[in-house]
């Protein structure tokens, strides 16, 4: 008998719908062939929620996430509702969700796949074999921060940690550290800010626990500068809210596309796994989006929320295969490609692929 999972499914808006269902795809296949049955649930956020019940984010998907073992989510956001008040935008609604299900840890691998090292703007010297995670902190920080205030002549923000949210991130990166090359890069801005300073002396006290993983740290400037010098000297990158919000953009970008890269926010409960780029709603409804970052985050769902390694495996090793074959989307073309595929085309590749 196999085991039961059942995955909240949220499309969202633009290529959300399409990207979701190459995902859903590749993991009905390795269900197949691994003997799993996953149950998915549909649910509403973003623009399609505000068109459907007037709000980004609806009583029932907060009820429903917490019924389910994972949740699978595409992009949200457009044109369509740029101009609706912030807190009935779209994004208001993923920034709820996260903060509902307790999910304080993203996880953003930055990963630069042999085949594609030609597609990074960086020499390729310089990024191949890049393989970083990092770990940012998502629930706390300047985003949250109480008081914030508009007036007419300023306005302010202000970031704020507490000790457990700081201890309970650091023990995030530490355990992931240990699965890896054991390093974490702590960065923060500890030269100017007390709360980084503060940061900084808590996350040095979490790691006498793991004696195994190497600590350093860094100031969040001299990291952006160095993820473009030399990447491949990072394992693990450990941060708050706004530095980790703009480094794991920059990481992304090493890999030469947004669309290859994957995410995770874990946390207390059920976790959210999507892919790190938009809703494109420029491309949406023509096939031509790229499903590897979505069909990525199903395997890092399979990983951290089902603890099926063996299954996230064979995914990973299915992309890899793919574009080792010279497999490629549009956005890929022009990297080594012998032959363009649509969104639909290489999502049938992945999950042939995962079944052998």
């Amino acid at each position: 008998m196999g085991k039961n999972y059942k995955i909240g499914i949220i499309k969202g808006d633009g290529i959300g719908p399409e990207i979701i269902d190459e995902a859903i795809k590749v993991l009905d296949s390795i269900s197949a062939n691994m003997g799993l049955n996953l149950e998915y649930k549909e649910m509403l956020m973003g623009g399609a929620a505000i068109d459907e019940t007037g709000v980004p984010l609806p009583d029932e998907t907060i009820q429903g996430v917490k019924t389910c073992d994972a949740i699978l989510f595409g992009a949200i956001g457009g044109p369509k509702w740029d101009g609706l008040e912030r807190h009935i935008r779209p994004e208001s609604g993923l920034l709820a969700l996260r903060k509902s299900m307790g999910t304080f840890a993203n996880l953003r691998p930055a990963i630069v796949y042999d085949e594609l090292v030609n597609a990074s703007t960086l020499k390729s010297n310089i990024v191949k074999g890049v393989d970083i995670m990092v770990v940012r902190e998502l629930t706390g920080g300047i985003y949250f921060g109480q008081p914030r205030e508009l007036l007419e002549d300023r306005a302010y923000n202000t970031m704020i940690y507490t000790k457990e949210e700081v201890e309970r991130i650091a023990k995030v990166a530490f355990k992931i550290a240990m699965k890896r090359d054991k390093r974490i890069c702590s960065v923060d801005k500890a030269n100017v800010l007390e709360v980084s300073q503060f940061w900084r002396d808590i996350v040095i006290e979490v790691a006498k626990d793991y004696p195994e993983v190497e600590l350093t740290h860094m100031y969040v400037d001299n990291a952006a500068m160095q993820l473009i010098r030399n990447p491949k000297q990072f394992d693990v990158i450990l941060t708050g809210n706004i530095f980790g919000d703009i480094l794991s953009d920059a990481a992304s970008m090493l890999s030469g596309s947004i669309g290859l890269l994957p995410s995770a926010s874990t946390g207390k409960g059920v976790g959210l796994y999507e892919p790190i780029h938009g809703s494109a709603p420029d491309i949406a409804g023509q096939g031509i989006s790229n499903p590897l970052a979505t069909i990525s985050s199903a395997s890092m769902m399979l990983r951290y929320a089902l603890g099926e390694e063996e299954c996230a495996d064979r995914i990973d090793d299915a992309i890899k295969k793919a574009l080792s074959q010279g497999y490629r989307t549009g956005d890929l073309g022009a990297y080594d490609a012998k032959e363009i595929c649509s969104c639909s085309e290489m999502g049938d590749i992945i999950a042939r692929y995962v079944s052998k």
